[in-house]
């Protein structure tokens, strides 16, 4: 029943990311979250602890947008504690520039809380569309 509540769970967390409600999202995650995006861009990197997620990956990301992501799931698989989701995200730049990628996460839950995620997605596309860099930059 893990992988079932698990999936469960994340699919409600997109449903409300895609309306534009991040704190349920924000909510689920341990204060101990590891949270790695793959790549050399300006967003990549491996983020340790809640607060750090949020200030240095999520409201970094969220300035240079305008609006929320609409992500739409194609794949969603679960298997004991991972929940593995392939999706598309369509967003507006803040400078008014189309940003739609396609991503593959991968999820590790406990407790119903997210404890860990890797994000693979077109990292050429970020520095297309935000400019090179790295973390911090």
């Amino acid at each position: 029943m893990v992988a079932v509540d698990n999936k469960r769970l994340v699919r409600q967390l997109y449903a409300e990311l895609s309306k534009g409600n991040t704190k349920p999202f924000i909510d689920c995650l341990a204060e101990d979250i590891r949270w790695t995006v793959i790549g050399t861009t300006k967003f990549s990197g491996t983020i340790e602890g809640k607060q750090n997620v949020v200030n240095k990956l999520f409201d970094r990301v969220a300035a240079q947008l305008n609006g929320p992501t609409k992500n739409t799931i194609k794949n969603l698989i679960a298997e004991g504690e991972y929940v593995v989701v392939e999706s598309s995200g369509r967003v507006v730049t803040a400078a008014g520039k189309p940003y739609n990628n396609t991503y593959c996460e991968i999820f590790r839950l406990a407790g119903g809380r997210v404890t860990e995620v890797t994000v693979y997605l077109d990292t050429a596309l970020i520095d297309t569309t935000f400019g090179a860099g790295a973390m911090g930059d």
